[in-house]
């Protein structure tokens, strides 16, 4: 039974059953319907007032219930939601129909959200003392920190800390000598930052399609797309799923290509018994709000070799030497990440365990809730027992004949309180990447896992209640129920 389920009534029942009810969600009110929508509430006050004045546990509730009551719209901004707190506990909050989908209080605002950062760790300590020292810019020891920590988790100890992902993959194609003149090949299904670091070198992209099952790049299409021109691969390990790496450097290897893994999505995720981000000559992690560990922004430069590590550094740092101050012996960037930032990125590190056993457990409950569903692909563990998903999203993937739905079911769920989220747009797709691509036809894979995929709520924080709640709203929507 969800929370919805236990908060609410409908307006034919007795104070007694509003009693019941009004245990049974133990935070002093129930709710009341009438044909499907929200039209009344009532509190255990309520009931004692009506009782002392002589009302008996057989009457109906509609004649206590308060018709005059504070509901919010689903798309309230959290802004509204806490103004009206300053005036009550708990704020219902209903659909376009008026249907009763959540409810917020001061814990919980509404919506059960796609992914959200979980900050209840060391966050707030080590940021309080980054501002007592003053030091708050990119100079401080929890740069050092996070530089060194995250190296030592995922097994590649050339980290080198960035102010968000999408830098870290132009500094890795820079610091490897990719530029204009090269190819790069690249999934066609990614996120747009992925091909626009490309395109930042003066290189070109290479779009080619990926797995239909596991909506990673396919080594035999990269293989085809080598041509005298290539200078590196970039597989990404979309939503946590890890590309085929075997294969990719065995490609990589016969033609003497480079290989940066974007692993933005993939922090947990591993491949034959090694993280993700150890294969190829880099990799760049990212740690943006909606990730498994977040800085805010930020993000994280992988490379193998220490004097690419090295030469990255220089150019982070607005290409100046680190032994002459103000001497630039190139033209850098200035992508650096703060200290603050990385206070956070430290304290979050310290849970990290925490945080991948618990997507990784979420995506349990999801298969064991959907898995008789019909019409659903549901996201596979990945070559073998060695290698691990480490759902950053758990993403499904509706069948050809329900991809046509995918809009509604999408909006079906959040006038339910849920938000989800599609697939990315393939970048065949979108008008600065057309000069890249070749038919249509070429990207079957793409066009379908992009049209019939929904993201499904995955933070790290969700409860198996929710999680209920969503899966059983999933499969009315999909079975029209």
């Amino acid at each position: 039974m969800t929370l919805i389920d236990k908060l609410t009534l409908q307006a034919d029942v007795s104070l007694r059953e509003a009693i019941q009810a009004i245990q049974r969600g133990g935070i002093g009110v129930c709710f009341i319907l009438q044909e499907g929508r929200l039209s009344g509430v009532v509190s255990d006050g309520d009931v004692r007032r009506a009782l002392l004045n002589g009302s008996t546990l057989e009457d109906n509730i509609y004649t206590v219930m308060q018709k005059a009551f504070c509901s919010l719209p689903i798309n309230s901004s959290l802004t509204l939601i806490q103004q009206k707190f300053k005036q009550y506990k708990y704020i219902p909050i209903v659909n376009d129909i008026g249907e009763f989908v959540d409810l917020a209080t001061p814990e919980r605002y509404h919506q059960i959200p796609l992914v959200q950062p979980e900050l209840s760790g060391n966050e707030l300590e080590y940021v309080t003392d980054c501002i007592q020292t003053s030091w708050i810019s990119s100079q401080g020891k929890y740069v050092r920190q996070f530089e060194e920590r995250f190296g030592e988790y995922v097994g590649c100890l050339n980290a080198l800390a960035v102010s968000n992902g999408t830098v870290a993959l132009h500094l890795a194609l820079v610091a490897l000598g990719v530029g204009p003149g090269d190819e790069v090949i690249v999934p066609d299904l990614t996120f747009a930052a992925t091909v626009n670091a490309i395109l930042y070198t003066g290189a070109t992209p290479v779009l080619v399609d990926v797995d239909p099952i596991t909506m990673v790049i396919k080594p035999e299409l990269v293989s085809a797309a080598v041509t005298n021109k290539t200078k590196a691969i970039m597989p990404v390990h979309l939503y946590g799923y890890p590309a085929d790496l075997e294969r990719l450097m065995d490609i990589a290897n016969q033609h003497n290509l480079l290989v940066v893994e974007d692993c933005a999505e993939a922090l947990g995720s591993f491949y034959q018994g090694a993280h993700v981000g150890t294969f190829g000559d880099a990799a760049i992690f990212s740690f943006f709000g909606n990730k498994t560990i977040t800085t805010g922004e930020g993000g994280m430069l992988l490379c193998k070799n220490p004097s690419i590590r090295d030469r990255a550094r220089i150019l982070r740092d607005h290409g100046m030497s680190p032994k002459r101050r103000y001497w630039h012996e190139e033209v850098g960037f200035n992508y650096r990440l703060t200290n603050i930032q990385a206070a956070i990125g430290v304290a979050q590190l310290e849970k990290i365990d925490f945080f991948i056993n618990s997507k990784r457990w979420l995506a349990s409950v999801y298969k064991k809730l959907l898995v008789d569903i019909p019409h659903i692909q549901l996201p596979k563990e990945p070559h073998g027992s060695h290698s691990v998903n480490s759902y950053w999203l758990y993403t499904i993937i509706l069948s050809k004949e329900y991809v046509h739905r995918r809009d509604e079911i999408l909006k079906f769920l959040a006038n339910h309180g849920i938000e989800a989220r599609p697939v990315f747009i393939p970048m065949h797709r979108m008008p600065p990447y057309l000069q890249y691509s070749q038919s249509d036809e070429k990207y079957s894979a793409s066009n379908h896992l992009s049209d019939g995929g929904i993201s499904l709520p995955s933070s790290i924080s969700i409860t198996e209640i929710e999680i209920e709640h969503v899966c059983s709203k999933l499969r009315a929507a999909l079975l029209c129920e």
